[in-house]
């Protein structure tokens, strides 16, 4: 928990800017007390020095122009100049009689007794020359008993007359310490108020960009609805708009790959479909090939041979093999209508035709085969059933349902045929009588080659064919299709439509 604190902290904008604040008011107040200590005391005496020069050079300048100084109209400037820089000045001529003095008159001619003489009284005091020429000697002296400090400024005026200018200096240092606590206890009232300031500011500032950190982790987890809503019109409104477009585009683009992904699945699963369907195709077409080519080639064999030594055999070996023949050719028939089919470009051909003559003369085609099985066939040719499809194709539809129920019939038994007119639909139904086709295999008998009974297919020339090419045209009309287990046989049924409107939304390329 501590550490997830430590850690919090650490990643505060607005405690870094204000811990950031504080160090750069720390480390300001620091090199001013520096400053304050060292450079103060050098200024101060820097500009005592130069106010005691002016005044020399201001008492020069008066005596150069009136030597009688004392009866001077210009003394009013140098009192006023005295009484500012707080200074006191005599003048005395050659005898020791004063001519001008400003400020303690006994204590400068004591001074300036100590100048001329050099005698003892000196040792109560101490000189350090700074500054010596011709003219004058600038010096800075301390007294010893009272520790008070002072720049002496002393020398010879132009009329030969001498004079003794002294300034008093504070303690600088002392001053200096005074106002620099002064100064530190306001700059730690303001260093306070400017945190707290600081604080509130920086929190305006950082609640944008911790939500834009925050927008920016759900964009890493692909949440896209996280939007800026700031209406700042500065470098983090900027910052936001920019962020805005950045998760629309990255939104765009993901799709776009999501997309892009998925078809490329498709494409890759519908690769493997169809690799697997020519497997299968080539499996299943030598497997049906392989029986009747090798039938074809044993009989062709003993005829070769001269098996069949009378004519009754001969015909019984020549009719087996124009039996495998006819159901190769049928096969290869089949297989070539699926596939172009499956993989034509035509499209279909709707038109509207009277479905009931098309059935009738379907069923008159098998009247001989009905014959020869002793199977009745019923169906009502009295109404006329126009409907809107590719009649071509549904009669390839119809031939298939009709043969698959005389191959499934029982022997003697019932094919019916119907037709349920409905609002804008027609339903076809081919019914024989016979066994039901296995749950397990009803949803596999409109696959290629599947074959429910495979003694049975192959006794009447099957091969699993028929139903896919069903299928697929039905698929084409996009229309319904099925079959249904009765309880004495099965029916196929496909559905057309009757109105030419619905039946033209299927005039299209498959």
């Amino acid at each position: 928990m501590k550490d997830k604190i430590i850690n919090k902290i650490k990643g505060s904008i607005a405690i870094k800017m204000s811990l950031l604040l504080s160090v750069v008011i720390i480390a300001s107040l620091s090199i001013i007390l520096l400053f304050s200590n060292v450079l103060l005391p050098r200024y101060y005496g820097y500009s005592k020095q130069k106010s005691i020069k002016q005044l020399y050079y201001k008492l020069q300048a008066i005596t150069k122009s009136d030597s009688n100084i004392d009866q001077s109209k210009n003394t009013d400037a140098l009192n006023e100049l005295c009484d500012k820089d707080g200074a006191t000045i005599i003048v005395v001529n050659a005898d020791g009689s004063h001519i001008y003095e400003y400020g303690n008159e006994r204590m400068l001619k004591e001074r300036w007794k100590e100048i001329i003489s050099r005698d003892s009284i000196s040792s109560i005091v101490k000189a350090d020359v700074i500054e010596q020429n011709s003219n004058y000697v600038l010096q800075s002296v301390t007294d010893v008993v009272s520790n008070k400090n002072h720049y002496e400024l002393y020398g010879k005026l132009n009329s030969d007359n001498f004079f003794v200018i002294r300034m008093s200096v504070e303690n600088i240092r002392e001053n200096a310490h005074i106002s620099n606590r002064f100064f530190i206890m306001i700059a730690l009232v303001i260093l306070i108020m400017t945190l707290f300031v600081m604080n509130f500011v920086t929190k305006r500032y950082a609640k944008p960009i911790l939500e834009l950190a925050d927008i920016s982790k759900r964009m890493s987890d692909l949440d896209f609805e996280a939007k800026y809503n700031g209406d700042s019109n500065d470098e983090i409104g900027t910052l936001g708009n920019n962020m805005n477009d950045m998760s629309d585009k990255l939104e765009k683009t993901i799709a776009k790959l999501k997309n892009a992904n998925i078809k490329l699945s498709e494409d890759i699963e519908k690769r493997d479909e169809i690799d697997k369907m020519k497997a299968d195709f080539i499996s299943n077409v030598s497997h049906d090939l392989k029986t009747p080519i090798a039938l074809i080639n044993g009989y062709a064999e003993g005829l070769q041979d001269g098996i069949a030594d009378n004519p009754q055999d001969l015909n019984y070996y020549c009719d087996v093999i124009k039996d495998e023949a006819n159901k190769m050719n049928k096969m290869v028939k089949n297989l070539l209508a699926l596939n172009q089919l499956e993989y034509g470009s035509n499209s279909l051909e709707i038109e509207r035709f009277n479905v009931t003559e098309l059935i009738s003369n379907l069923l008159k085609n098998m009247s001989i085969e009905a014959k020869k099985l002793d199977v009745t066939v019923e169906f009502d040719d009295s109404k006329k059933v126009y409907v809107w499809a590719d009649e071509f194709q549904i009669e390839q539809v119809l031939v298939n349902y009709i043969q698959n129920a005389f191959n499934h019939v029982t022997k003697g038994g019932l094919i019916r045929v119907l037709i349920v007119t409905d609002v804008d639909v027609a339903k076809i139904i081919v019914y024989n009588q016979g066994m039901n086709i296995p749950k397990e295999d009803i949803d596999h008998i409109w696959d290629k080659f599947y074959k429910v009974d495979k003694a049975r297919t192959r006794k009447y020339g099957g091969n699993g064919i028929g139903l896919s090419i069903v299928k697929v045209i039905m698929d084409r009309h996009n229309k319904k299709y099925g079959v249904l287990n009765l309880e004495d046989g099965v029916e196929f049924y496909i559905e057309l439509d009757t109105n030419s409107k619905t039946g033209e939304e299927n005039d299209s390329d498959y």
